[in-house]
C-alpha cells in the first residue's frame, strides 16, 4: 500500500456508502474487505434463558431469531468476550419486537426496534433473559457488522472517435463507477449502459491501476466509518505482529 493513498466518498448514508480508494494494491483492497467481514467485533445475543414461552414457537427458534437482532456496538467500549444482559417480556395479544429488548447497558441496544420476533395470541407470553457477547465475524456470521461488502476497479472511459454508423448496436454494460475527464460518475446514472452516455461516440474503457470503488453496507451495529477504520487497524496490527515475530 502506498503512503499517498486517497479516499473519496461518492455517496454516503447512515448504513451504506460508496467510496473510492486510490493508491492501494489489489491485495490490500481484498484484505480490507475480508477484515470488514471477519475481524471487526460486534455484540450479538449468544445465550438465551427462557423463563416462560407459551407461544407456538420452540425455544430454539426464539433463540435463533434473537441472535440475529443487530445490537449497537460502540468501538473501544468493550473487549472480545465481554457480555451484556438483555431481557424481554411480552404478553399477548401483541407482537414481540426487537425494540422490546431491555438492555442492562445503555450503549448496547437493538440497532432496529421494529424487527418482529413473534406474534403472541391471547393468553400467550414470552419472557426471556439473554446474554450478548462481543465476538468477531470469523467466529460466527451473526457477529458480522458488514452485511454487503464488495469492491470494483475504477474504470476510466475515454472517447477515441465518432461511432461508425454501421457498428453493431450492442449494449455496453458497466457496473460501479466510471471516471470521465476526472469526474466520478455512478453507472446507474446512465442505466449501466455506456451507449446512453456516449450515443454517437466510440469509447475505450480501461481499469485505473490501484484504484478501487468500495460498496459497504452495515446492519447498524457499527457505523460505516467505524467499520472501515477498524478493519484497516486490524491489518496494521497483524502486520506489526508479523514484524515482531520475524525479528525474534
Amino acid at each position: 500500500m502506498s503512503e499517498d493513498y486517497e479516499v473519496t466518498f461518492i455517496d454516503r448514508g447512515d448504513r451504506a456508502a460508496r467510496f473510492l480508494v486510490r493508491g492501494v494494491t489489489p491485495a490490500f483492497a481484498n484484505g480490507v474487505r475480508r477484515a470488514m467481514i471477519a475481524d471487526v467485533p460486534t455484540m450479538s445475543i449468544d445465550t438465551v434463558r427462557v423463563i416462560e414461552n407459551s407461544s407456538v414457537m420452540f425455544d430454539e427458534q426464539i433463540g435463533l431469531r434473537l441472535g440475529l437482532v443487530p445490537l449497537t456496538t460502540p468501538p473501544g467500549e468493550f473487549e472480545v468476550g465481554d457480555e451484556v444482559t438483555l431481557a424481554l417480556d411480552v404478553r399477548g395479544p401483541d407482537t414481540a419486537y426487537s425494540g422490546d429488548l431491555v438492555s442492562s447497558e445503555d450503549l448496547v441496544r437493538p440497532a432496529d426496534e421494529n424487527i418482529p420476533i413473534i406474534d403472541l395470541k391471547e393468553g400467550q407470553r414470552l419472557e426471556v433473559e439473554a446474554e450478548a457477547v462481543l465476538d468477531r465475524g470469523r467466529e460466527h456470521a451473526k457477529h458480522q457488522g458488514g452485511v454487503a461488502i464488495g469492491y470494483r476497479h475504477l474504470q476510466r472511459v475515454e472517447v477515441v472517435g465518432d461511432r461508425d454508423e454501421f457498428a453493431d448496436d450492442e449494449p455496453d454494460i458497466v457496473r460501479g463507477v466510471i471516471e470521465d475527464g476526472g469526474e466520478l460518475v455512478p453507472a446507474e446514472e446512465f442505466d449501466n449502459d455506456l451507449r446512453n452516455r456516449y450515443p454517437d461516440e466510440e469509447i475505450e474503457v480501461t481499469d485505473v491501476p490501484n484504484a478501487f470503488v468500495f460498496h459497504v453496507e452495515t446492519d447498524g451495529s457499527v457505523s460505516i466509518e467505524d467499520l472501515v477504520t477498524a478493519a484497516a487497524d486490524t491489518l496494521y496490527d497483524r502486520a506489526d505482529e508479523l514484524k515482531q515475530a520475524v525479528q525474534l
